[in-house]
């Protein structure tokens, strides 16, 4: 086990230098001119100022020189200062957000965060409970039912539902609203007597003691959970389903059965469990997906995360800022795909001994 972690561990490295390799090699794609006007706000008109900016930004190097300088960073020889440099957090100044993007990530991340971490029970726990229920009553009422909704979820355009939604719970209703939190919450949670012990907001309310800034955080958060968990729900329902109708014909299966085991025992006991390891690959890439932000998804509910950045960065051509986010999502990628790996070790002791 302790072998199979070391492997995985030493091949994170590598893929981070792949994925940094492949979106610095994006940027080859603009000219130095280009590339130089995406660092520089006041970008000038005169030719031999454009010249001497792109002498020191090293664009007229090669390659890996480039490469290296965007890694690490120049030290400036007059005043000793760090210029750049990924590892050390720089990635660049955002145009469409006014801001560096690393600060920009900062600020928005948590929120995605926050949105991510109540939406992640009710997508994967309801949607693996419908595949079961599904699997169990195969050709069933409730299987036909099932497989319905799959296919309705599956063909639903996400934004459409979401904009059903906000017409149902907020035009007419006035349930629940889109954004953030209300306006007065939002002068609450500015104020010198909140603390932000680990800037999510709904965990920094419940330790602040502020109950109602908890609700109204939920409140707002809670039409984009549905959306992300029905649509969700429908490819959790068919994975799930078809490993469980697989399963559920193995021997060892037959074989509880005929040991006149009880038939909730043969399925949440020994079908179930070896049913979820498609589901266990699928629930980690969901969660990378939730992390990594739902565009569409806080686009819509004017939510203000890491997706919503992204799709204000894209429309107004932000190029650095696109860069800082694929960065931040190839590495939340490798991280999920690690922690899946190992996970699968423990559920299943064929993978750590391959």
């Amino acid at each position: 086990m302790t072998t199979y972690i070391i492997r995985r561990l030493l091949l994170v490295p590598v893929l981070l230098f792949g994925v940094t390799v492949l979106i610095f090699g994006m940027l080859q794609f603009l000219s130095p001119v280009e590339r130089t006007a995406l660092y520089v706000r006041d970008f000038p008109k005169n030719e031999k100022a454009i010249e001497g900016l792109i002498k020191r930004y090293g664009f007229d190097q090669p390659f890996y020189v480039q490469y290296w300088t965007w890694l690490v960073g120049k030290v400036d020889k007059t005043t000793g200062e760090r210029e750049g440099g990924i590892v050390y957090g720089n990635f660049g100044y955002s145009r469409s957000a006014s801001q560096p993007v690393a600060e920009l990530i900062q600020r928005r991340f948590p929120n995605t965060l926050d949105l991510t971490i109540w939406a992640v029970a009710p997508m994967i726990l309801i949607g693996i409970w419908l595949g079961v229920q599904a699997a169990v009553h195969h050709n069933g009422f409730i299987d036909q039912a099932a497989r319905v909704f799959s296919i309705v979820g599956t063909s639903f355009p996400t934004f459409v539902f979401g904009l059903l939604m906000l017409l149902i719970f907020y035009a007419n209703l006035h349930w629940f609203s889109p954004g953030r939190l209300s306006d007065e919450f939002n002068r609450v949670i500015e104020s010198d007597a909140f603390r932000h012990y680990t800037t999510v907001l709904t965990i920094d309310a419940l330790l602040n003691g502020r109950f109602d800034v908890f609700l109204d955080a939920l409140r707002h958060m809670f039409l984009p959970i549905l959306t992300l968990s029905y649509i969700n729900w429908a490819t959790f329902l068919r994975v799930t389903r078809g490993s469980m109708l697989e399963t559920l014909r193995m021997e060892y299966v037959n074989t509880a059965r005929a040991m006149g085991l009880p038939e909730r025992d043969v399925i949440f006991k020994h079908a179930q469990p070896n049913a979820m390891l498609p589901v266990l690959t699928l629930a980690g890439f969901s969660i990378v997906g939730l992390l990594g932000g739902v565009v569409i998804t806080e686009t819509v509910f004017n939510f203000p995360g890491i997706g919503s950045a992204a799709a204000r960065a894209a429309t107004s051509l932000d190029v650095v800022a696109m860069l800082g986010f694929a960065l931040f999502n190839g590495f939340i990628l490798i991280v999920a795909n690690l922690v899946v790996d190992v996970l699968y070790a423990f559920v299943d002791p064929r993978v750590r001994l391959s």
